[in-house]
């Protein structure tokens, strides 16, 4: 079982969480993988950013932000006769991260390897509460470190695991534990290189620490625990009657979280799949619901079956300004490019006998995107051989997805034929050969509508109901 930032939010929260999991322990073992209390890994990185500028004064109001958090949620749920031990750890990790922070305000800058130690002091915090709380309870429980069991290469800040020597670990910490009545309650996010360097995981990485340790001690299932009540039928800020799905194939949630729903990370699921393990996605704050299935094959689900959208993205165009450069090969070289600052690419396209082609990034991915594309291209650009490279940051990206489109005869027309009544244009579309997914860029202003629109022309909440 992991739980989200928001089911591990407060002290109530943390009492929820911990009742969860101990009613399901009652029948049979299980894991607890905890992300940061909400906001504090936010926290833990703006007191790193503060302290990089050389802003004491706000790295240590930082610092005494973090610390109040997380001690006032310890006395509000230990008992007081058992708290001693938990708050002395607790300032303990505290007393590590102050000195992180406070040698770079000294270096005057963020060493990556020294970042990833840092922020996963928030996983290392809420496990140290949750596995007290259960203890006060009378759960037996135990706090542990991820960094001793997740193996991982050393790309700091995105790093990806060493799935052997993982389960190796895994398996002689964790199943013991398990075999002895515990209840572990493990550090999401995090892990270490061979040689004991912390790292973290990227996006998602506490989903992905779960569905790691799935994999390495073969569980039956993997519980995922947030504050909706599964994946569904579209964002119901957007789409109101937007309903849930009550199964979608791995495949099908992949593209959902690449394409912007709020569901587990493409990543997150590659571990399981293999061993084809089914993954739900529950709401901690509505556990009687059912929640969303996730497993290699699913009953029914013909046609589309969901409908996602991104706002924060831009559309880059690069376009040779005659035929005598090879197209292909500047495409090879920008996504060579894009690949060494770690962007990911959500929807390519190209077109014409000059091989001109665009691609959608996030906004976050934009500077360092376009930085390392004029680097790699820099003498097309500065001989004319290239037209400058155009950026479009007004647009946003709107994704069908569903196993069943493929071989559905009418499917893209119904859904171009939807977003053109709102009287929306459509600027790019890609489409990969899995049929899996239509990627459409539209107008940021006319996303929304567009999202609308063939939610309800696919009859997407009626098919999730039926």
């Amino acid at each position: 079982m992991k739980f989200g930032g928001t089911s591990m939010g407060s002290a109530e929260r943390i009492r929820v969480a911990a009742r969860i999991a101990a009613e399901e322990k009652a029948r049979r073992p299980v894991l607890v993988v905890v992300s940061a209390m909400s906001g504090v890994t936010d926290l833990l990185i703006d007191t790193l950013r503060h302290a990089e500028v050389g802003d004491r004064e706000g790295m240590e109001a930082k610092l005494r932000h973090l610390e109040e958090r997380h001690l006032e949620t310890c006395r509000e749920l230990i008992p007081a006769g058992e708290r001693a031990a938990t708050l002395a750890a607790i300032e303990n990790k505290l007393a590590d991260f102050a000195r992180i922070a406070r040698g770079m305000l000294m270096l005057g800058e963020r060493p990556p390897r020294s970042v990833d130690e840092g922020i996963a002091i928030g996983e290392h915090l809420s496990s140290l509460l949750m596995a007290a709380y259960l203890r006060s309870q009378g759960v037996p429980a135990e706090a542990v470190n991820c960094a001793e069991i997740i193996v991982t290469d050393s790309v700091f800040g995105s790093a990806s695991p060493l799935l052997g020597p993982t389960r190796e670990r895994a398996r002689a910490r964790l199943l013991p534990m398990l075999e002895n009545g515990a209840l572990p309650v493990a550090t999401g996010f995090n892990g270490a290189t061979v040689d004991g360097h912390p790292t973290t995981l990227g996006r998602g990485g506490s989903d992905y620490s779960a569905s790691i340790l799935a994999f390495a001690l073969d569980a039956a299932e993997l519980w995922i625990w947030t504050d909706v009540d599964g994946i569904m039928t579209a964002d119901p800020r957007i789409v109101p009657d937007a309903a849930v799905l009550r199964e979608v194939t791995y495949r099908e949630a992949a593209e959902l979280a690449y394409n912007g729903a709020k569901v587990l990370h493409p990543r997150t699921l590659a571990p399981l799949i293999e061993k084809g393990i089914p993954v739900w996605s529950k709401n901690s704050f509505a556990p009687e619901k059912p929640g969303t299935r996730i497993a290699a094959k699913i009953n029914g689900g013909g046609g589309a079956r969901a409908v996602t959208s991104m706002a924060k993205v831009a559309l880059v165009s690069v376009e040779p300004a005659s035929a005598a450069i090879s197209g292909a090969h500047v495409m090879a070289r920008t996504l060579e490019a894009l690949a060494s600052t770690n962007t990911e690419v959500l929807a390519f396209s190209s077109s014409s006998y000059q091989q001109s082609f665009c691609f959608l990034i996030r906004k976050e991915d934009l500077t360092p995107a376009l930085e390392a594309i004029e680097a790699a291209l820099r003498l097309e650009l500065a001989h004319g051989y290239l037209k400058p490279i155009a950026v479009d940051d007004n647009v946003g990206l709107l994704a069908v997805v569903g196993e069943g489109m493929r071989g559905t005869p009418g499917i893209a027309g119904r859904v171009f034929t939807a977003i053109s009544r709102e009287k929306v244009n459509i600027i790019a579309i890609a489409q990969g050969s899995s049929e899996l997914t239509i990627a459409i860029v539209v107008h940021r202003d006319g996303l929304e509508k567009a999202v609308r629109a063939v939610h309800a022309e696919c009859e997407m909440a009626a098919n999730a109901r039926a």
